[in-house]
């Protein structure tokens, strides 16, 4: 059991014991509270922590006792000290819990976390509000093309899963299912321009743009042409500028897999850059050489 406290842009959390409430009596003492406070600091013994609070040495022993047996201190080892052995004591926990109602039944724990905020409006308060579009595998567009990523989509519905305390209906679409009135809703978009076509008509409206077999960045002027590389972009829905896209897309297979990967390995990192539109170019690396990209860089 932990319990979490979101605080500005962070997540602090805890391990949490719980108790019963009858375990508390041992804390309800002003200098009990004190010598547990003592103990979250570092481990120590009864001498010790008498001399720091300034107390009577019998007062600490009878107030540890009584946190033993409550279960809320533990014995941790034993040393010789000026001729006499002492007991060292630890907190079980660094907190403590006491419940007064049965659990319920839950589809999922909510999820807090400051980098879901860049799941916005995608995901909004733990449901999915998005049509997710994937390129038909079948031949399909200008260049009869086949697309390859569908599959690295059940990673990014893994990923999203996370955030999420369930799903409602259908969400996922093929490129060639997409009607018009389906354009205007927000939109998370796997694979590229001949692969998906939705990708294809967004294409030179974005900051980063597939030209043949290269991706070029309207906002560095850079070329990339390598085939693990990728790109995400989220930004105004141009069929609805009430709405969002997110676009997750290789110049091949290889790049979209690397984004998907930057996704579930580098959340964070990648979603820390504070940008309208956001736009990040992502290169996949083999770092064990066997052909197969398993980690990341940003290049944009």
């Amino acid at each position: 059991m932990h319990i979490v406290q979101k605080k500005e842009n962070e997540l602090f959390s805890l391990p949490c014991k719980e108790l019963p409430p009858s375990s508390f009596k041992a804390l309800a003492s002003p200098l009990a509270q004190r010598l547990v406070r003592k103990l979250a600091e570092k481990p120590s013994y009864a001498k010790r922590i008498a001399e720091e609070l300034d107390v009577h040495e019998q007062k600490i022993y009878y107030h540890m006792r009584m946190l033993e047996q409550a279960r809320i201190i533990s014995p941790l080892k034993t040393e010789a000290r000026q001729g006499a052995i002492a007991q060292y004591y630890e907190l079980a926990q660094p907190s403590f819990a006491v419940r007064f109602k049965d659990f319920e039944a839950t589809q999922k724990i909510a999820t807090y976390s400051n980098e879901s905020e860049f799941l916005e409006p995608f995901i909004h308060n733990g449901e999915l509000k998005a049509l997710v579009v994937v390129g038909s595998p079948d031949p399909h567009g200008p260049e009869k093309a086949r697309a390859r990523d569908g599959y690295y989509g059940i990673d990014l519905a893994l990923f999203l899963g996370t955030f999420l305390h369930g799903v409602r209906g259908l969400n996922v679409r093929l490129d060639t299912e997409i009607h018009d009135e389906d354009l205007k809703n927000n939109l998370i978009i796997l694979g590229g321009p001949i692969v998906n076509n939705v990708a294809r008509k967004i294409n030179k409206k974005l900051p980063l743009q597939f030209k043949g077999k290269v991706i070029v960045s309207t906002l560095t002027k850079k070329e990339y042409y390598t085939d693990e590389t990728g790109i995400i972009i989220k930004m105004a829905n141009p069929f609805d500028k009430t709405k969002k896209i997110l676009l997750i897309a290789g110049r091949r297979h290889a790049g979209t897999r690397a984004c998907i990967l930057a996704f579930t390995k580098h959340f964070k990192e990648i979603t820390d850059k504070k940008q309208v539109p956001f736009a990040r170019v992502i290169e996949g690396i083999d770092l064990d050489s066997d052909g197969i990209v398993d980690d990341v860089e940003i290049r944009e």
